[in-house]
């Protein structure tokens, strides 16, 4: 057969299939695409609002109103084009003044965006207008508002206490907290460190040295992380939430607006349409790109791929993943995990410090096992040894090591949003929308 082409970093990369039994592509299935955001965006806090009064009802001239917006992490949502035609309608249509707006950008624990990264995230029609600040999960000024039914204390920016907030946020499935988006914007986006850790650890099986079975992509109901992070949701109670839901080129696909938690069930629903592929058969091999640059840019944000790549291969069979990942591991202390894994005290250790680069270490490693992973990437191959990773910095040399006679294969262009599940579980997730 042909070969095929898949993205690596900002090129492509060529692989010839001769000899296998079969071949199948999963792909997004069929995603309309937005071609007027102003409006859709217009029609969807308006006319269209999910269980909720339209935005112009529920927010006065005179309130103080702060809305929140995801980090650089996440820009490929492109949540400053949805941002601008936003402030531009409170502003002009609601007659909210600037002064009574501030854009807050829900980092959780991740790094402080600079000041370039700022205007990019709000847009610089709203950066030049409206204040745009980081969140702080170590801050002295944090506000309590409560407590979960778990034991979560939650603490939170200031800034959503006494406001009206507005919540926008990414639905893609998650591998802990099933799905992202909606609730993620208050836990871990705009909480405490140790409120993000209270939620997060719950990851971790009690019993057991492994994931809790029922954290993982597309699962809602029972998953303790989701049903945390909904109560501590239910405490700060927003005032509205816009969900957006892209397809694998970053284009606006469906927006969902309206009761924080329900407008967020409705894009949960829409993305699992859109992402989740039902599939037969676990296949002999399967190959996946992250879809190049910035997706593959570290092992951290790559892992998305391998979650999903090895949710479709047989035990024992192969994966080929290609990741660039020209910044490394990605996040801090992603590799400062390899020790304890050396030391055959990961489990141990992440109960005791539990931080979120290092629970997805811990995931990947947990997934690997499943399947031979060799992947394509400039890390140095005695780096990633350890997890169970072959890396090779050439294709050939790659290749050399797989043999496609008579196996099957599945080939993942955009991995880390692609989400291959068996027939009964792709049933047992789209059962979570019928309830």
């Amino acid at each position: 057969m042909e070969d095929i082409e898949l993205k690596y970093g900002e090129g492509k990369v060529s692989i010839n299939l001769d000899g296998a039994s079969s071949v199948e592509f999963l792909t997004e299935n069929e995603m309309p695409e937005i071609t007027d955001l102003k409006a859709a965006l217009l029609a969807a806090i308006n006319e269209d609002v999910i269980d909720s009064a339209p935005l112009k009802d529920l927010i006065a001239p005179d309130d103080k109103v702060t809305i929140v917006i995801s980090d650089i992490t996440r820009f490929w949502m492109r949540q400053d084009k949805v941002l601008a035609i936003l402030v531009e309608y409170m502003h002009d249509e609601m007659k909210i003044p600037y002064d009574n707006m501030v854009v807050l950008v829900a980092l959780g624990s991740h790094r402080a965006a600079d000041e370039e990264e700022l205007c990019k995230l709000a847009s610089k029609e709203v950066y030049d207008k409206v204040k745009v600040v980081n969140h702080d999960c170590d801050a002295d000024d944090l506000v309590n508002i409560g407590t979960t039914s778990r034991g979560t204390e939650v603490w939170v920016n200031p800034l959503a206490v006494g406001r009206k907030t507005i919540m926008i946020g990414g639905t893609v499935h998650h591998i802990m907290a099933g799905y992202g988006g909606g609730r993620k914007s208050v836990l871990p986006g705009i909480s405490g460190r140790q409120t993000i850790r209270q939620n997060h650890t719950r990851a971790l099986d009690p019993e057991a040295p492994k994931t809790d079975a029922r954290v993982g992509g597309g699962k809602i109901t029972m998953n303790p992380i989701n049903e945390d992070m909904d109560e501590a949701a239910a405490l700060l109670a927003p005032t509205f939430g816009i969900n957006i839901v892209v397809n694998t080129s970053s284009k606006h696909s469906g927006l969902f607006c309206g009761n924080f938690h329900n407008a967020w069930l409705k894009s949960c629903e829409f993305c699992q349409k859109g992402y989740g592929k039902p599939i037969d058969y676990e296949a002999d091999i399967v190959i996946a790109s992250c879809g190049g640059f910035p997706k593959d840019i570290n092992l951290y944000q790559a892992t998305k791929t391998i979650f999903n790549a090895t949710r479709a291969v047989k035990k024992g069979g192969t994966v080929i993943f290609l990741a660039e990942c020209r910044e490394g591991g990605g996040a801090k202390d992603f590799f400062s995990w390899m020790e304890p894994l050396k030391r055959g005290t990961l489990d141990e250790d992440l109960r005791k410090a539990f931080t979120i680069g290092g629970y997805i270490f811990y995931a990947a490693c947990e997934v690997i096992r499943k399947c031979d992973l060799k992947m394509l990437s400039i890390i140095d191959k005695d780096v990633v040894r350890d997890m169970n990773i072959d890396s090779y910095d050439n294709m050939e040399e790659l290749l050399k090591g797989v043999d496609f006679n008579g196996k099957s294969v599945y080939v993942i262009p955009y991995g880390g949003s692609v989400m291959p599940q068996l027939k009964d579980e792709f049933n047992a997730i789209n059962s979570e929308f019928q309830k």
